[in-house]
């Protein structure tokens, strides 16, 4: 796959060549379109990249790396494809990934964490050959929004809806470390009857370290059915992802192990003589299982932690909706839209302090889930004069499930279990409960027509009900607590300044509910710190005001602006009192953080098919308050530290050419030094990172596309706090980014 570079390389460098001989080629069509869309007449910061954008990428990848280039958006992945969800994350203007909204075709895909209790992440719901566009509004998003996490950003992805005629797609990659992706689709239908399409894509790549695989199984269908002057739609997708996960690392373990090092799920024997010395040392807590083994660990290696037997993520989703749309009268219409999710996965590690009953030093301890959510939310639009009055809804019941269990292996010389497939038969249930969440969700909004002024005002409001109910209890709470805000205000102008010019502002307040699980909120305490906090525990607020201004022409699209956050009541987990006397740890506001930032864009058309894209945010956020416990004890000095994983400096830059038969994109991604620690003593350093496509259209069905992805093999840390978030000092919660990978496409239409 190397000499690929070397075609890649070469071909970029005849761009121009190939420019000039094609002056007489009719490129009009690839003039006029934009590589990303920024949002002309919004009243605040709105960016939307659309499928011609995603089809340049890495077949298979992620919408979410598409938007990465958009200004204060902080995407991280251990992968070039950005689906490996273990280390997937996503920040926007300094808020992290469960304080942002999602959503698909507006049914909410919850915070989209790796352990979802009320959701799924967007590479489970869809194939990325589906996508139609996808939205970025870097504050508090739309009023009519389905999510009760966006006190930052939201991201809206949208599928593309069927042709009106009969045809398909067919997609093939293969690339490095052995990466095979299929894609089919078929469409069928007429611009006047029922028209839809059916999908079908699987994904898989080796670990690009370590030993491993990850894959993914993906079917799509959608359908159209006009009624009139109504319709009806429909949804349908189901996943079925395994991934085998990368090690976690420390800055001790990289500089000792190295950035190639893994779990060793190669290496059984070495995984149980790791568990022996630590059972041997009292490490692990566990009984000695071999004397023989000592107490030495062997090589570079001074913890059972430094590496783990094999560690995963199975997720099973399946996705149905149904939505209708109509006029009811003159200037009156309405949406609605009906969905089910129904989810189960576990998370496994091959722990060493746990051993199997039959001796066996190590067991597979799992975090498993259950999800059935049912929706519906919709809107009447009213356009009276000057005035469109939009009133809407959405309600959802959330069963969830989650439980702790551990399973046995074999023996000492075989696992017997495969960390792809769900094992059956636990040995131990550690907890398990049963949460049922209630979310009722309205919002009401006018949008004002002035002519070159236009004002958009309004409010939403929620109550979102959480209960858990015990299956197995062990120390953790069950019981009842909701959120309540029914008045959060947004207020926006957009003031036309000529025909190309404009400028607007924006205030936003928005509320964020508490989570329903074990492992995370304020269900992850005992009995009495649940009790303690359940009538007094705020929820998370924002306040967001947004200045900028847009100039918009056939040859240069651009915006500029400012905001200030102002965040309040943040939550954190945090001892209620001395550890001695096993005071719980209990879920508390700890203060508030303020974030100031500078955001810009551009989009510039060079001619001869030549396009040029940058952005770039400046972001200072930081903690107001130092943390102490409910007894008054000072836990972290952080007044004034920048708020983790958020980067000062973010620069992104795209030279793309679109003419004739060929068509490339060349991308750079610079962003500054990221902490992750609170009190900021540990960081990464920044990183540059440029990524390169190439492709050539055979005729106009057949096309190739070759893609390399960190071009210039930069060793870096792609995603940081996997493992968690400290105070001070190093920890074992940073991964690697992908390497220098190569990846050839061929795309067959009809």
């Amino acid at each position: 796959m190397r000499k690929l570079m070397t075609v890649l390389l070469a071909s970029t460098a005849l761009l121009p060549q190939v420019a000039f001989a094609a002056e007489a080629a009719d490129a009009a069509e690839a003039e006029a379109a934009e590589i990303v869309v920024l949002g002309k007449g919004e009243t605040k910061q709105v960016q939307e990249v659309s499928q011609r954008d995603l089809t340049v990428l890495l077949p298979g990848t992620s919408p979410l790396k598409a938007i990465e280039k958009l200004p204060s958006v902080n995407i991280q992945s251990a992968d070039a494809f950005g689906n490996y969800e273990w280390s997937t994350r996503v920040t926007i203007r300094s808020f992290n990934q469960n304080q942002l909204g999602f959503n698909f075709d507006g049914i909410p895909l919850g915070d989209m964490t790796y352990g979802n209790h009320n959701g799924l992440h967007i590479s489970r719901v869809i194939s990325p050959e589906n996508i139609g566009s996808v939205r970025v509004t870097q504050g508090a998003g739309a009023l009519g929004t389905q999510s009760t996490n966006n006190l930052g950003g939201t991201v809206e992805t949208f599928s593309m809806d069927p042709l009106d005629r009969f045809g398909g797609q067919a997609n093939a990659t293969y690339g490095s470390d052995n990466t095979m992706r299929g894609f089919v689709r078929l469409n069928a239908g007429s611009a006047e009857g029922p028209r839809g399409y059916v999908s079908y894509g699987y994904g898989s790549t080796d670990k690009y370290r370590g030993v491993g695989k990850q894959d993914q199984h993906m079917v799509n269908a959608k359908v159209v059915v006009p009624l009139g002057e109504a319709a009806l739609d429909g949804w349908f997708s189901y996943s079925d992802r395994r991934e085998q996960d990368y090690q976690d690392m420390s800055l001790d373990m990289l500089n000792r192990l190295g950035y190639g090092w893994d779990n060793i799920a190669g290496d059984y024997a070495l995984a149980i003589q790791l568990a022996d010395i630590g059972n041997n040392r009292g490490d692990t807590g566990a009984p000695v299982s071999n004397a023989a083994a000592g107490t030495t660990y062997p090589g570079k290696i001074t913890s059972v932690d430094d590496a783990y037997f094999d560690a995963s993520g199975l997720r099973k989703d399946t996705v149905a909706s149904i939505g209708f749309k109509s006029p009811l009268g003159e200037g009156l219409d309405v949406a609605l839209r009906g969905y089910y999710h129904h989810n189960r996965g576990m998370g496994l590690w091959a722990t060493p302090y746990v051993p199997s009953p039959n001796g066996v030093p190590i067991s597979i301890r799992t975090t498993e889930y259950k999800i059935d959510r049912t929706g519906l939310f919709g809107k009447v639009n009213w356009k009276a004069g000057i005035n469109t009055l939009s009133v809407g809804g959405w309600f959802e019941t959330n069963d969830f499930n989650q439980a702790r269990r551990f399973y046995g292996l074999e023996s000492r010389t075989n696992p017997g279990r495969s960390f792809r497939e769900y094992p059956s038969n636990p040995f131990f249930t550690q907890w398990e409960f049963d949460f049922n969440t209630e979310t009722l969700q309205y919002f009401v909004e006018d949008r004002v027509d002035l002519g070159d002024l236009k004002v958009n005002f309004g409010w939403k409001g929620f109550k979102v009900t959480n209960e858990a109910t015990a299956v197995v209890q062990a120390s953790f709470p069950q019981g009842k607590i909701d959120a309540t805000d029914w008045f959060q205000p947004h207020f926006g102008l957009n003031l036309a300044m000529g025909p190309n010019a404009e400028v607007f502002a924006g205030f936003t307040q928005a509320t964020r509910a508490f989570a329903s699980a074990t492992t995370t909120g304020p269900f992850s305490t005992n009995q009495t710190g649940f009790d303690s906090i359940r009538d007094t525990l705020k929820p998370e607020t924002s306040d967001t005001y947004e200045f900028g201004a847009r100039y918009n022409s056939p040859v240069f699209n651009g915006v500029a602006g400012i905001y200030l956050v102002n965040f309040h009541n943040r939550l954190l987990a945090a001892a209620s009192g001395p550890s001695i006397v096993g005071s719980p740890s209990v879920l508390q506001n700890v203060g508030s953080v303020r974030s100031v930032g500078f955001e810009a864009a551009g989009d510039l058309k060079l001619g001869g098919g030549f396009g040029l894209f940058a952005s770039y945010s400046y972001t200072d956020a930081t903690y107001r308050n130092d943390v102490y416990n409910l007894s008054g004890s000072l836990l972290a000095a952080i007044k004034d530290k920048t708020v983790v994983d958020t980067p000062k400096h973010m620069l992104r830059g795209e030279l793309t050419y679109d003419r004739g038969a060929l068509f490339g994109r060349i991308g750079l991604n610079y962003m500054s030094k990221r902490y992750f620690t609170y009190t900021n003593d540990q960081s990464v350093p920044g990183r540059t990172v440029v990524d390169v496509s190439i492709g050539y259209r055979l005729t106009d069905k057949i096309e190739l596309q070759l893609n390399a992805t960190n071009l210039f093999d930069e060793q870096y840390l792609g995603t940081i706090n996997s493992g968690g978030t400290g105070n001070s000092g190093d920890r074992q919660t940073l991964l690697p980014a992908a390497p220098q990978q190569f990846f050839a496409t061929v795309k067959f239409g009809f």
